[in-house]
């Protein structure tokens, strides 16, 4: 059930998180949102609809999709998806890591041409063992 608040505009919620009108008209669209409409068939978003933009906000900020944010939302696939997540996350922060050593490496190696270091050569060595 909505909650009982005065319901606002959708002018105001956009401007809220500074969004164009059209975007929560799109999330709408998508099914993320589904806000009442007055008697001349205006959008009127409730506390629990502002609410609801936060989380796909929040969600979006964290890297999902609309339609895995539907999915979240929803219940359905909501493990899978934070699954595929969660996999892509630790691939990226490995490789980050991995960006990391090299760049501390680099920094701390007085070698003038880095690629006759004996460390970065191992680990270009290595690398090309993983083709």
């Amino acid at each position: 059930m909505k909650s009982s608040a005065v319901a606002k505009p959708i002018g105001t919620v956009a401007a809220r998180f500074g969004l164009a009108t059209h975007v929560l008209r799109h999330w709408e669209s998508v099914g993320l949102l589904g806000p009442e409409r007055d008697s001349a068939g205006r959008r009127r978003y409730t506390d629990d609809d502002v609410f609801r933009v936060a989380v796909i906000l929040l969600a979006k900020d964290a890297g999902f999709s609309l339609d895995d944010i539907r999915a979240i939302l929803t219940g359905s696939d909501r493990s899978a998806v934070l699954l595929r997540r969660r996999e892509e996350l630790l691939a990226r922060i490995a490789r980050a890591q991995a960006s990391l050593e090299m760049v501390d490496h680099g920094l701390a190696c007085d070698h003038a041409d880095i690629t006759s270091c004996p460390n970065f050569r191992a680990a270009a060595s290595a690398r090309l063992l993983r083709q």
